[in-house]
């Protein structure tokens, strides 16, 4: 039996600049399960407390814990289970349980009380299997925690779809058929229900094991015991059809001492697709996949690798296009009965992305190209589910990409490069509603990865490995590529260009470092004598660029091999100080409004999704792309000593970090002059909240401190 738990103290972060905890909460592995002939024990299980409830074999157990601000967030994985329990302490106390079978999940809010609630795990995670009142097995988890503090009166409980809970959680949406009635009985409560379709459904119920549950004028009150403590057993289920993980000794090529990395990376692996984060995020979504591919590939075995790949070549539409995100299982369900179209669980993809579009073709070139050409030609030969090789699916999307990139290649004109799709505000990652600025051309996307696309379009083309998916309309496509990649290369990223005037600059920097409390003086003395000189956010509708600093020129670095001047402009921009430039001791921000006018400053702050907050990914891109121009030979000295000094600076905020690292982002305040990391929607204002564990927030197990640092 193989047992798989971090093993570390938990303890303060420590740093010069912060006076805030984020302790990871670790479990021993001689602690992380009991095995007994067999079978892992589960204590009492099915002792006063859910019927039929039983325990759950496995020989290859994940557990592990993250303990990040208000959140106790523990998850395990053996056998069919795999489970994410997210208890949030404060005066509105929540508790979740998210599932990777079928992104399903059970959540309970409770009301606003007078005083804080404080939840505490009192029991590890246990694999638990039921059978419903239909004959069918439910998969789930059984735990024990204490709430202590007021009595709690429910607020809702639903349980189905991870997608519903976070319509729930965000807007206060709750779709029709979702909610069920609670059923009580001594000193227990239960929500439980089949599935739309009438499948195995879902359950959730909580036990008092000390304190009282009772109905109190039509609402479940919890009340606590005379010490102010409530003891409760926790049940959880779905009958969702399990996902098939990859063990997590197949994960990587070598080991790897980064254990919280791993252990997040095996809970989000599965050979059907990999996850994009949890607990809000448990399924599929293309550009998460190949981004965090990119970045594990120095470290990640084939078969996470392919399972990635695979994953996003099944979900090609007929045009080549990468599915950005799917809904899945009861959500599908919903979504099909509010079209008026008959109830189904099979996938819906959103194709309305146009990053993923352009990130399969270099992800795809540098794992094929280094593997033997066996072994390339052996995966392109596989079978999609409806019966497609690979080859064919790969050379349909780039084809896509080299007739996207055809009329700006023919005429570079602003109003040929690539924009959003019409009726959406969103299109690359960042995609919230403020993300882009109101932009419509992303910088990313088209100074960056529409020429990587078409680079690794040729490079592929010149390997031979497509020569037996070819006919001639695709042979002439691909033999244009490279020539197509010059003139992108040559005119696209102009067309982003930002001068701002030295004095104006100082003047915007030092007004908007009060604005938010941060320091001026290392903002004012980075910004030198000369104009500020970056690259815009996006460009607008009129094809102006918006002037907001951002932290993607991490794709060129990482992507591309810029000249010497747009390296240069490139680094000179981000690692200013902020908020002359992107960097603070809470890390790498991914935006900066003080060049913008102050009504899309208030879109850019340290609260919004896609504003002055740190996404643990985009540092480690940042890493990967200071290292890829490091390598490189034609660089003079100096600038190579700018490079060595950026990655200095930025393993150090990395490391500064580092208890938060595998969670999707986070925020900072300012107190007595130093930056302070703070979790991001654990706070009032917060525009949504962060995942504690995010798939591409575990690269760093790919990208690697240099020894040198």
């Amino acid at each position: 039996m193989r047992i798989y738990a971090v093993h570390a103290e938990k303890g303060r972060m420590r740093s010069t600049f912060t006076h805030q905890s984020f302790p990871v909460r670790i479990i021993h592995a001689t602690l992380a399960v009991v095995v007994m002939a067999g079978a892992i024990a589960c204590g009492p299980t099915g002792q006063a407390g859910d019927a039929n409830l039983e325990s759950v074999a496995a020989d290859d157990v994940l557990a592990f814990s993250i303990e990040e601000g208000r959140m106790l967030n523990e998850f395990y994985r053996a056998g069919p289970v795999a489970a994410h329990l997210a208890l949030t302490s404060g005066r509105a106390p929540r508790l979740v349980v998210a599932f990777p079978a079928g992104n399903s999940g059970a959540g309970l809010w409770f009301e606003e009380s007078d005083a804080e609630a404080t939840w505490r795990v009192v029991s590890l995670l246990r694999g638990a299997a039921q059978t419903d009142d239909h004959g069918q097995t439910l998969y789930g988890i059984e735990a024990e925690a204490t709430l202590t503090g007021p009595a709690l009166t429910v607020k809702r409980a639903l349980v189905g779809n991870v997608r519903s809970l976070r319509n729930y959680a965000d807007r206060g949406e709750i779709a029709q058929g979702v909610e069920v009635a609670p059923e009580l009985s001594a000193r227990r409560v239960t929500w439980r229900r089949t599935r739309l379709d009438d499948a195995p459904g879902y359950h959730l119920s909580v036990e008092a094991l000390e304190g009282t549950i009772r109905r109190t004028d039509g609402r479940i009150r919890l009340i606590p015991s005379g010490d102010g403590r409530l003891r409760l057993r926790i049940v959880a289920l779905t009958g969702e059809t399990p996902l098939t993980p990859i063990p997590t000794d197949r994960l990587l090529k070598t080991e790897s001492s980064d254990a919280r990395s791993l252990q997040v990376l095996a809970f989000l692996s599965y050979r059907e697709k990999l996850l994009a984060g949890s607990w809000r995020f448990l399924t599929y979504f293309g550009r998460d996949t190949l981004l965090s591919l990119k970045m594990l590939a120095p470290a990640a075995a084939p078969q996470l690798m392919e399972a990635g790949l695979s994953a996003v070549l099944e979900r090609l539409n007929a045009h080549g296009e990468v599915a950005h995100e799917e809904d899945v299982a009861e959500y599908a369900i919903l979504r099909r009965r509010a079209a008026g179209e008959p109830p189904s669980p099979e996938p819906i993809f959103d194709y309305a992305m146009i990053d993923d579009d352009f990130l399969l073709a270099p992800v795809a070139a540098d794992y094929l190209l280094q593997r033997p050409a066996q072994s390339a030609r052996a995966f392109l030969e596989r079978r999609t589910t409806g019966g497609e090789s690979y080859g064919a699916a790969l050379l349909r999307n780039l084809t896509f990409v080299v007739e996207a990139a055809r009329p700006f290649a023919a005429v570079p004109e602003r109003a040929n490069l690539i924009h959003l799709k019409p009726g959406r505000y969103a299109g690359d990652w960042r995609d919230s509603k403020e993300g882009l600025g109101g932009g419509r051309a992303p910088y990313g996307v088209n100074a960056v990865l529409v020429p990587a696309a078409l680079e690794a379009a040729a490079r592929l083309h010149a390997s031979g490995l497509l020569a037996a998916y070819l006919d001639e309309a695709a042979g002439t496509a691909l033999a244009e590529a490279g020539a197509m990649a010059a003139v992108w290369s040559d005119h696209a990223a102009g067309f982003f260009r930002v001068r701002i005037d030295n004095a104006a600059a100082r003047e915007q920097v030092a007004a908007y470092a009060a604005a938010v409390s941060a320091p001026e003086e290392p903002a004012l003395a980075a910004l030198g004598a000369d104009d500020v000189v970056f690259n815009a956010l996006a460009l607008d509708g009129d094809g102006a660029p918006i002037p907001v600093l951002h932290s993607d020129e991490s794709f060129l670095l990482a992507f591309r091999e810029p000249s010497p001047e747009a390296l240069t402009r490139a680094l000179e921009a981000i690692m200013r100080p902020f908020p002359a430039g992107l960097m603070t001791p809470a890390g790498l921000l991914v935006a900066n409004a003080a060049y913008a006018p102050a009504a899309m400053q208030r879109d850019f702050s340290n609260a919004h999704y896609h504003g002055a907050v740190v996404w643990s990914w985009q540092q480690a891109l940042l890493a990967a792309g200071l290292d890829r121009q490091l390598r490189r030979k034609d660089l003079d000295e100096g600038l190579r000593a700018k490079l060595e000094a950026a990655r200095r600076a930025l393993w150090a905020a990395i490391k500064a970090g580092e208890t938060v690292k595998t969670s999707e982002l986070w925020s900072w305040s300012v107190r007595d002059g130093a930056f302070v990391i703070e979790p991001f929607g654990q706070r009032e204002g917060d525009a949504t909240e962060s995942n504690a564990a995010q798939l591409w927030s575990a690269v760093y197990l790919g990208v690697r401190r240099p020894v040198s640092e």
